[in-house]
């Protein structure tokens, strides 16, 4: 069987990946050891939140699938971080798990170009340092001009709870016994992350009563720029809040010691910002209380996830902690926490295509590089789809800075400074998060989408029509002047704003804080403009100052990242460099000067040095 292009895994990196890959004419394959796990969401049935929500919009505009599907499956969805500024706002989703992946499935089941075959990957099909294609467990090969492995969670993971350890992925599912152990054979460095997954209760067993009720938003919203709401916000199904309790960290602390973690049965490193119950308690001993949330994982079967408590406890001490919990006194466990083991590549290993350095053509995504969470790995999933493509094409690949998107850093964050945990994307990752807003996010990324074509004309057409809304309703706020009338000044008194002395353009009347385009209507004045117009708008008048100074700092990085180094830069070359800069310089062997600048270890000085003797050998060309 031949190929262009395989696609190893199907998860949430696979799925983009595989999607993106077949929209753009390749003849593609995923394999995947079980089709009905494709889209799967094992751990928690949400998706966005900070900064995760931003990746999701950004897959959107790029062409991706995540924030389609998420916008036809979603059962409550929420804007976070409403009253603070508009850098840190973001969509969250409780998502259906059944739903979610069945929808996905159909899509990539109707997309042309694109084959499912459910099977192992044992090894890949090298020669000369460039993949050929893959091995499957029945020794049968399949040759392609490239492929992306997005393994997950399955490369030899182990499911672990309390003293036990079980050889399984996710679901009891049979692990990926061997590719990891041929990857370490073909020289990646191989290292041993964890995650976990609370428990899961019953709804008919929860007392209420007891619980907070944390309903979804009163107005619809959606992931994806070119949907309508495809929900009424009456019938989303409430989320409920709950604190764990003394008690519970008592049971914790006195049966430490049986929990896989800290019981010395764990290799792997877990993730920092995700942590289980025990790490909480223990790590946070200050603390009386930890925020839990319980989400409905379905509105097809009544399981609820219990979100904020992971676990590796025995069975017997899992049931104490949760019967210790408020509103869970009588809760019927469905099925129990534990955490999970495998294997994962050092990032440092790709390049900013997540093209492998070690294999040329051979392109990894998701949890395999070190990220936890669906949003990251459909975020790589989709920039491997494309770059994959192409670079069997003979395309330059598709970079994305750090001043232009969410992805830009997550991948930038993973190939230069590596990662030792799961690496969640945050927004204080983000230099200039206030240009990489969720508002802007098809203003930022749509054009690359249609240059490479996952976006479509009409798409398009939809996108250039916002931009020129937005520039004629600029310039009708530039030439329209509120005077200072006695009638004007009263209006103005509810709104604790200063009056006005001189006339005044309503643009510059929007730069007040208090003042919206709710305003401008009491006064009588009506935009027809949609609410995304008018919210991009409002954002680019009130924080124009803070805007340009980003942009202006976001330039001075450019510059670097313009200066391309050499692939055969000796750097034993390059005299007066730093022990340790000339160290980390070789070991990750950045592929511009900005990279450079950003590896830890890597000083000021070093990075003059380096301009200096690439400008010298330049000159001697």
């Amino acid at each position: 069987m031949k190929y262009d292009i395989i696609i190893v895994g199907g998860g949430h990196a696979g799925c983009e990946a595989a999607l993106a890959s077949a929209r753009l004419g390749n003849n593609t394959i995923l394999v995947s050891s079980n089709i009905k796990n494709i889209a799967d969401m094992p751990c928690n049935p949400s998706i966005g939140g900070p900064a995760k929500g931003i990746l999701v919009r950004e897959i959107d505009a790029l062409g991706g699938e995540m924030a389609n599907n998420i916008d036809h499956s979603c059962i409550q969805v929420k804007m976070l971080n409403t009253k603070k500024g508009p850098a840190v706002r973001a969509l969250r989703a409780q998502g259906d798990k059944v739903l979610y992946p069945k929808e996905m499935l159909n899509t990539m089941n109707n997309t042309k170009n694109l084959t499912i075959l459910e099977n192992m990957v044992e090894d890949l099909i090298i020669e000369e340092n460039k993949v050929k294609g893959i091995i499957l467990e029945d020794s049968t090969k399949i040759e392609a001009k490239a492929v992306v492995l997005t393994t997950g969670t399955y490369l030899k993971s182990v499911i672990l709870c309390g003293d036990k350890k079980t050889e399984s992925g996710p679901h009891d599912e049979r692990p990926s016994k061997f590719l990891s152990e041929n990857l370490k054979k073909y020289g990646f460095t191989i290292q041993r992350l964890k995650t976990g997954t609370p428990p899961r209760i019953a709804r008919e067993s929860i007392d209420f009563s007891k619980l907070k009720e944390e309903p979804g938003d009163q107005k619809e919203w959606t992931f994806s720029f070119f949907n309508k709401p495809l929900y009424k916000y009456q019938n989303q199904i409430s989320c409920y809040l709950t604190y764990s309790t003394e008690n519970v960290h008592k049971i914790i602390m006195e049966n430490l010691s049986k929990s896989s973690m800290y019981g010395g049965y764990v290799e792997g490193i877990g993730p920092r910002y995700c942590p289980s119950i025990e790490d909480k308690v223990v790590k946070f001993s200050d603390k009386e209380k930890h925020q839990l949330f319980l989400e409905p994982e379905s509105k097809f079967y009544d399981d609820i996830y219990l979100q904020g408590f992971s676990t590796s406890m025995p069975h017997d001490i899992q049931e104490k902690m949760v019967h210790s919990l408020p509103g869970l006194e009588n809760a019927k466990i469905l099925k129990y926490a534990y955490a999970i083991e495998y294997d994962a590549i050092d990032p440092l290993q790709l390049k900013n295509s997540l093209e492998t350095k070690i294999i040329s053509n051979l392109f990894t995504a998701g949890q395999i590089n070190g990220t936890s969470g669906y949003e990251e790995a459909a975020a790589q999933g989709l920039i491997a789809g494309i770059n994959a493509s192409q670079k069997i094409n003979n395309k330059e690949p598709l970079i994305l800075k750090r001043n232009e998107a969410y992805i830009g850093v997550l991948i930038d964050d993973l190939i230069t400074k590596g990662t030792k945990e799961p690496y969640r994307m945050l927004t204080s990752r983000a230099e200039y998060r206030l240009l990489l807003r969720h508002d802007n996010a098809d203003i930022r990324l749509s054009k690359y989408g249609h240059e490479i074509g996952l976006i479509d004309d009409n798409k398009y057409k939809i996108f250039e029509d916002k931009l020129n809304n937005i520039d004629q309703l600029f310039q009708e706020l530039d030439n329209i002047k509120l005077t200072p009338t006695e009638e004007t000044n009263k209006k103005l008194e509810k709104y604790e704003t200063a009056q006005l002395k001189d006339g005044i353009t309503l643009k510059e009347f929007l730069k007040r804080p208090e003042i919206t385009f709710d305003t401008l209507k009491e006064l009588g004045f009506i935009f027809d403009y949609n609410d995304d117009v008018k919210e991009q708008v409002e954002i680019n008048i009130k924080y124009e100052g803070y805007i340009k100074k980003a942009n202006k700092e976001a330039e001075k990085l450019l510059d670097l990242d313009k200066t391309k180094i050499p692939e055969d830069i000796n750097y034993d070359k390059i005299p007066n460099l730093a022990s340790e800069g000339r160290q980390k310089l070789m070991k990750i062997r950045p592929e511009t000067v900005g990279q450079a600048a950003r590896i830890s270890g890597v000083n000021p000085a070093d990075i003059t040095i380096l301009l200096i003797y690439l400008k010298k050998e330049n000159k001697n060309d």
